[in-house]
């Protein structure tokens, strides 16, 4: 079972850039789908990015496309999100989430398709 932790979140102004992080633990990283979630105050978590387990593939939500990416470094067991001309509705805490996925190469956008979560960090984009 992996345990996800999330860090690098904070406030910044438009325009400006971060870098989110998510370091996992107690399993094998390489075999894990993974994926970036966002809620912001009275939303519903959203989908942001995902990544597929051998960082080979990857897929955007339309509002951050061309702005963030999403890689992973298995090495490390570290997945990451670069955040570049971040806008006030980026504004959310931000989840990296984990699907166990052994054997192939699928990534996923919905949120039920996820196994296990981080505990979020904070992203405040201020005008």
């Amino acid at each position: 079972q992996v345990q996800l932790a999330e860090s690098g979140g904070g406030l910044v102004q438009a325009g400006d850039s971060l870098r989110l992080s998510c370091a996992a633990s107690g399993g094998i990283f390489s075999i894990y789908a993974m994926g970036w979630f966002r809620q912001a105050p009275g939303k519903e978590r959203a989908f942001v990015a995902a990544i597929n387990n051998r960082g080979s593939n990857t897929n955007y939500a339309d509002s951050v496309k061309g702005r963030f990416t999403i890689s992973r470094d298995n090495a490390k067991n570290t997945l990451y999100l670069q955040m570049n001309s971040l806008k006030p509705e980026d504004t959310a805490v931000y989840y990296c989430a984990a699907r166990w996925n052994p054997g192939t190469l699928t990534m996923f956008d919905s949120a039920r398709q996820y196994n296990y979560w981080g505990q979020g960090t904070q992203v405040t984009v201020s005008s």
